[in-house]
């Protein structure tokens, strides 16, 4: 099986969570996401670890470590509230103070490695930082976008739920999936310990709907190998090519 080489290092999975990953990731995961592009798992670390890791999201919210998040795409760089709304950090999950959020990445690693050869002819070796992400209640969202549009690398998206006694019907803050090519709608609640996995590209754009209660989630991407490399030789390419002097320089 492929090992997930991280931005950074991760902390070892110290504590073993309440499921059984292998089983979890063949029977489930695996399957889900190649019939329908997407599935979710609750409860998966535990109310304990689950607890551990929210204070550890609070802590980075009330010490101002979250910053707006930005856009992709041609608006890069440029925070557009009415379009995306949430507070955002990057965490490797090694930084003091971090290390349940490193556990989080730790189970996912291993869902993710677990699934292996049965994603397809996808193979996975690495993934991004962990997007720590805040919608402050104020009835900000995000508006409907797919992570990778333009073949960057990324495959599957996972996001860990840390919003206790959220009620969808009053806290708003759903998580809306339009697959592609379906006239299903798929709406996920952000609740405490749940874990939603999708397809990263064009398969699954969706939207965060507006949330009206503190609502905190982590992000994390893994990258196809093959797409990833294809993308960076893309952008060394863009880079060489912007610093060839102009005729007339």
């Amino acid at each position: 099986m492929p090992t997930i080489k991280p931005s950074s290092s991760s902390m070892p999975l110290k504590h073993s969570p309440p499921m059984d990953l292998e089983k979890l990731a063949l029977e489930h995961i695996a399957p889900h996401l190649l019939s329908y592009g997407y599935c979710y798992l609750d409860h998966i670390l535990g109310e304990e670890l689950g607890d551990q890791v929210l204070e550890q999201v609070r802590r980075l919210h009330q010490d101002g470590a979250l910053k707006d998040g930005q856009l992709a795409g041609h608006l890069r760089g440029v925070s557009k509230r009415h379009l995306r709304g949430d507070k955002i950090a990057w965490i490797a999950g090694s930084e003091e103070g971090c290390e349940a959020i490193g556990l989080v990445l730790s189970v996912i690693d291993r869902l993710v490695v677990l699934c292996g050869n049965h994603l397809g002819q996808f193979y996975v070796k690495e993934r991004s930082k962990a997007m720590v992400a805040c919608y402050p209640g104020n009835g900000a969202g995000y508006v409907r976008h797919v992570d990778n549009p333009t073949g960057d690398g990324r495959l599957i998206t996972c996001i860990y739920y840390l919003n206790k006694n959220w009620d969808a019907n009053v806290h708003g803050g759903v998580l809306r999936i339009f697959p592609h090519g379906s006239s299903h709608i798929a709406d996920v609640e952000p609740l405490f310990d749940r874990l939603l996995l999708f397809w990263s590209d064009r398969r699954n754009p969706h939207e965060v709907q507006p949330s009206y209660a503190t609502r905190y989630a982590l992000t994390v991407w893994y990258f196809d190998a093959q797409e990833r490399a294809a993308a960076k030789q893309r952008f060394q390419r863009l880079s060489e090519s912007r610093q060839e002097p102009t005729p007339d320089s």
